[in-house]
């Protein structure tokens, strides 16, 4: 019988999903290479490759068999192939524009462990989604919203998420995709160079913010009577300013954000939140020849930065602070403790913090590649942003679950 690659589901999952994969039809004890490929939508490659021994009945299961050394990881890691996805260009990040087309991922098989490829035995491709079948994308304008709405099959009424991106601008979809994928009706909302917004904002205006709130709460099948938000970077700091002086914020979950206003002020009615000043000048250099920029923000909890710390001690939601232990772009561990020690003072309890070992900046759904060296958000210098793959692969399965089960709690 000649070998053949079995996946669970067969021909189609979420991306957020895991993947079963099999190999049968070796020889008993035979060697092999797996070798996980996918190209993002400008036709960039990322892979992954991992050595085997089939069983003595020539199966090869990845959620009993450990991958050997010498791959991309090595021991039992059911989801290596994936989590371990690296692009071929340096300093490129896996992006997903359209998520109504999925991924393509192709698995190959081959013979031995050598440098160089064996014969090819086996291949098989696998679509990675990110809409379930039902769910569905309304493109949003209402007034000033540029925003796109997914929602859960059916008609009942759901939780309703706003999800706000960081620096950067644009649209960014993907994490609203996939959380409607799991009941939740979410808002991605931009708010900065995208189709008619400011290209470069002078200030952050969260009446704009509040006008896509209450967008949310009088859409017939968002549960009110408030709403949640999703921020990471500059957007888990929108959504804590948001929080702060906005009414009908049930629930925020901050993704390694900033607790002050950094690079463009917040303004809301009368009031001001000017920012916290940067010191190019404290990024360290890396022995990789990348720089450090974990210390240049002004610490928010010393004078004169706190006229720039946002005022949370004024805001009626509850808090999930999730930070990377090894971020390198804001120290997002500092600012949760610091910010939570502030509400504890005035007998507040209202918060948790998830802390991350092995983890930097980025914390996206499960199974994106690790981004560890890449464009700093702010000063565009190539920077190392922090995280190592197999800490960072069990962080992003984790706080996925976390966030669903905060919302769920909470809203």
């Amino acid at each position: 019988m000649a070998p053949s690659i079995r996946l669970s589901p067969a021909a189609r999952s979420l991306f957020d999903e895991p993947l079963a994969i099999a190999v049968q039809g070796l020889g008993p004890r035979q060697r092999v290479t797996l070798r996980t490929s996918l190209r993002d939508e400008t036709g960039e490659l990322f892979q992954a490759s991992a050595h085997y021994q089939a069983g003595d009945d020539g199966e090869l299961d990845l959620a009993r068999c450990p991958a050997l050394p010498g791959g991309s990881f090595s021991g039992l890691e059911p989801m290596g192939l994936l989590w371990a996805l690296q692009p071929q260009k340096p300093f490129w990040r896996l992006v997903k524009r359209d998520v109504q087309s999925p991924f393509l991922l192709q698995l190959d098989v081959f013979e031995g462990h050598g440098e160089r490829h064996g014969r090819l035995l086996a291949q098989a491709q696998h679509e990675r989604a990110f809409l379930r079948d039902g769910v569905r994308r309304i493109p949003v304008r209402e007034g000033r919203i540029r925003a796109t709405l997914f929602l859960p099959p059916g008609e009942d009424t759901f939780p309703g998420i706003i999800d706000i991106h960081g620096l950067g601008g644009g649209l960014f979809e993907p994490r609203a995709s996939l959380l409607a994928n799991h009941g939740f009706a979410t808002l991605a909302l931009a708010y900065y160079q995208f189709e008619d917004l400011p290209q470069e904002p002078k200030e952050l205006h969260l009446e704009y913010f509040e006008e896509a709130v209450n967008y949310m709460l009088q859409h017939p099948q968002v549960k009110g009577p408030g709403v949640g938000l999703l921020g990471f970077s500059k957007g888990g700091e929108v959504s804590l300013a948001m929080a702060a002086f906005l009414k009908n914020i049930k629930a925020v979950a901050s993704l390694n954000a900033p607790v002050a206003a950094t690079c463009i002020p917040f303004s809301y009615k009368d009031k001001i939140i000017p920012t916290v000043t940067l010191y190019e000048h404290k990024a360290k250099a890396t022995n990789s020849k990348f720089l450090d920029y974990s210390d240049v923000i002004d610490d928010p909890f010393q004078a004169p930065g706190n006229q720039s710390r946002i005022p949370l001690e004024k805001a009626e939601a509850r808090f999930l602070f999730m930070v990377g232990q090894d971020d390198r772009v804001v120290k997002s561990e500092y600012y949760a403790t610091e910010v939570c020690k502030l509400l504890q003072a005035q007998g507040k309890e209202s918060f948790q913090i998830l802390s991350y070992p092995g983890t930097g900046h980025c914390i996206d759904p499960p199974f994106f590649p690790l981004y560890h060296t890449g464009s700093h958000p702010v000063f565009h210098k190539r920077a190392v942003l922090g995280g190592e793959l197999r800490a960072y692969s069990r962080a992003q399965v984790h706080a996925w679950s976390q966030i669903q089960a905060f919302f769920k709690k909470y809203l």
